[in-house]
């Protein structure tokens, strides 16, 4: 289950791949407009700039914008970025792989081998949807 932090981060994303200009969107209008805190808006843009996928202008016309066109932004990123690993067990992590402490062999675990067809499900239809596929989208 997605979190409310991607929830609303996807959304604040989407947003902003909507609108016609290119022009800094204040996080006020779009706490508003998608119904999100303000605060934990600002929260979760920060994290989003400080990931290289916004930028934000101080200053009157200020506000944050798409550093990337929405077409290269995968919802797999956003949701590494926004939520941590994809994948439901640490041990079939492609990104934040660890080893289970319960476990004697990955070969041997059951759990293992459905999670990583799981992993790769998920993977499969993230790695290929973009902000643009969310934006088109109503």
């Amino acid at each position: 289950m997605l979190s409310k932090k991607t929830k609303y981060g996807l959304k604040a994303l989407v947003y902003m791949a909507r609108r016609e200009d290119s022009k800094p969107v204040l996080i006020s209008e779009i706490a508003e407009s998608e119904n999100i805190s303000k605060k934990f808006l600002e929260i979760i843009l920060l994290q989003l700039k400080n990931s290289g996928f916004l930028g934000s202008k101080k200053g009157k016309g200020g506000g944050y914008y798409l550093l990337k066109d929405p077409e290269q932004i995968t919802i797999a990123a956003l949701m590494r970025i926004l939520e941590g690993p994809i994948a439901p067990l640490p041990c079939v992590s492609l990104h934040f792989y660890e080893k289970c402490s319960d476990c004697k062999t990955e070969e041997a675990c059951s759990l293992n081998r459905v999670m990583v067809e799981l992993r790769d499900s998920m993977l499969s239809v993230l790695e290929k949807k973009t902000l643009a596929d969310l934006s088109a989208e109503s």
